[in-house]
């Protein structure tokens, strides 16, 4: 079907679109990209059917900046008047500003014409939220919720299932596919997460320091939503160790060592000496002897499969998180900047709300909630509008697993600590991540 030489632009591209957001980008990656490669060399592309054409221009526009074509923002020109506003006939299309509005986010730093979309398009699918038929208003408001740029790989294909599912016109055979696909993926994650659930309980570390929270299931929620796809298991286990290490560690630092105690093991970890284990309490003996043996073996596994020694990256970036960790102790235990000193003064605080970046900035401005998050937010954007001229520009020296992974990192950020601290005090909503994504399998009937 991708490869249908009669087919229009605009059916592969939807098709495109259909297959990832399905879940199944993973089965046809080479197919997707030798499409994609056609569809960016096709002169004068244009779509006959007025009422496509924001639509047909969006998608392609999307999806090739996903992939990390060059295509610039002035496509939309076409359809913004002489003072670089869209025109009026434009907010009547919704399933055009719909695409407009998840085009706009993968925007550079500097193009207005995209900030120009995201402001129009968010205004007016705001306003048609309750004037639509359910199809296109199930799909608005998941995307003003969050858009699909920044979801969750596997969630996001976990909705688009049953959302797909109840469409008036369907393809049979793609769903029936992305069902089984998600099943069996499924299966392949269930069986990486009793392994985790082995090494959790092998090491101990939950029962030996009982004040760190135990977290081995969001830990490995974390690995899934940064490498999805089902052949990259032993990756997913090596950073789900690297996550419950990380959240134990955390919690040494946050909520339990001293200060004289946390300078001798971020000492200890800094200079990545077994010797110094004998300088620390026994709770840390412990903690200390599972991260050098599981960092240890990890840079062992490098070296034996790929020839690289990688054990000075490793140990150094986590010396560098220990002494994070050490600097955020200071300041909660010894009023370290007065940012903390005033905000810690005035809160009783429950985990997960400590030194968060929103009440600092109100504390160091005097601003209220409002603008703060505010604030937050718009140095969150910036940040993803340079992550996404990083993928485009490729004068990195990353391959494109790596990259992936990262900005897959970004979205999984997003999807744990939408509603609140998702990881250190999971709700409702996370219990239901993990059911969806792990224990309950899709329906074929």
């Amino acid at each position: 079907m991708i490869h249908n030489e009669d087919a229009e632009m605009l059916s592969i591209l939807e098709l495109i679109d259909d297959i990832q957001r399905l879940g199944l980008g993973h089965r046809f990656e080479k197919d997707i990209k030798s499409a994609l490669d056609k569809i960016v060399s096709w002169e004068g592309f244009d779509v006959k059917a007025e009422d496509q054409k924001l639509h047909a221009t969006a998608l392609r526009f999307r999806l090739l900046r996903q992939h990390g074509y060059q295509v610039s923002q002035d496509v939309f020109k076409a359809f913004m008047d002489d003072d670089g506003k869209f025109m009026e006939y434009v907010k009547t299309d919704v399933k055009g500003m719909l695409n407009l509005y998840e085009a706009s986010y993968l925007s550079f730093e500097g193009e207005n014409i995209l900030d120009e979309a995201l402001t129009f398009s968010t205004t007016h699918l705001n306003g048609f939220k309750t004037n639509l038929g359910p199809d296109l208003s199930q799909l608005v408001s998941h995307a003003l919720e969050l858009p699909l740029h920044r979801r969750m790989i596997r969630l996001e294909a976990r909705w688009y299932i049953e959302a797909y599912s109840q469409r008036k016109y369907v393809n049979g055979l793609l769903l029936e596919l992305a069902k089984l696909d998600f099943n069996m993926v499924q299966s392949v994650l269930q069986s990486d997460l009793k392994d985790m659930s082995r090494w959790w309980k092998e090491i101990d570390l939950a029962k030996k320091l009982n004040f760190a929270r135990d977290r081995p299931v969001e830990c490995f929620i974390w690995a899934v939503g940064m490498v999805p796809n089902p052949q990259f298991n032993h990756c997913r286990q090596e950073l789900t160790k690297v996550a419950s290490l990380i959240t134990t560690i955390n919690d040494i630092y946050d909520v339990y060592g001293t200060l004289d105690e946390l300078e001798l093991f971020t000492n200890a970890v800094q200079r990545w000496d077994l010797n110094a284990v004998n300088d620390l309490p026994d709770y840390m003996k412990l903690c200390f002897m599972v991260l050098y043996n599981t960092i240890n073996e990890m840079a062992y596994d490098s070296l034996k499969e790929h020839g690289e020694n990688v054990i000075l990256y490793l140990t150094k970036a986590w010396g560098d998180l220990c002494k994070a960790f050490l600097q955020e102790a200071k300041w909660s235990h010894n009023k370290y900047t007065p940012t903390f000193e005033d905000y810690l003064d005035n809160a009783e605080l429950e985990r997960g709300e400590t030194r968060s970046s929103i009440p600092c900035y109100m504390c160091q401005t005097g601003a209220s909630e409002e603008v703060a998050r505010e604030h937050i937010r718009n140095i969150i954007d910036e940040t993803w509008k340079k992550m996404n001229q990083d993928v485009v520009d490729d004068e990195h020296p990353f391959g494109k697993a790596f990259v992936e992974t990262t900005i897959n990192l970004a979205r999984i950020s997003h999807s744990t600590y939408q509603y609140g601290d998702g990881h250190g005090a999971p709700d409702v909503r996370a219990k239901r991540r993990v059911h969806s994504l792990i224990i309950e399998p899709i329906s074929l009937t």
